[in-house]
């Protein structure tokens, strides 16, 4: 069990990482737009053990496609953990969507894309976790 200071440097570590990935997505902004928040949609799976490589890529690739099907979506984009920490609970898989508002995500929710990707990857999943937030300006 981890002892107070390991907790507390493990948070500290994680809101650097995120402050320091923030950074990188606002830098991609046009300097008109960095004061203006964004809608975020992030998901993360565990696949059932029977899955195959080529079906989690299959997923992976569906995925990547509702960008070019959905137009509120103005970025996503997936990756596979790689943390050194293992306070992953069995996920593997973060993908973030961003839209300009809720709108856009409520656009995206019962689009028939999304709806077909949906219907592809929950018989795949041992675990599902989704988080939304506006980032903070």
């Amino acid at each position: 069990m981890m002892n107070l200071k390991t907790t507390t440097t493990t948070i500290i570590i994680g809101l650097l990482l995120g402050l320091f990935a923030s950074c990188l997505t606002t830098s991609q902004v046009g300097a008109d737009d960095k004061n203006k928040s964004v809608y975020r949609h992030v998901v993360m799976f565990q696949f059932n053990e029977e899955v195959s490589k080529t079906q989690v890529t299959e997923v992976e690739d569906a995925f990547m496609a509702l960008s070019g099907k959905i137009d509120t979506i103005v970025d996503i984009e997936f990756g596979t953990n790689v943390s050194p920490e293992e306070l992953n609970d069995g996920l593997t898989h973060c993908f973030l969507v961003t839209f300009k508002n809720k709108a856009g995500l409520e656009v995206y929710l019962p689009h028939a894309a999304h709806q077909k990707f949906v219907d592809l990857v929950k018989p795949r999943l041992e675990k599902v976790m989704v988080i939304d937030y506006v980032n903070n300006k």
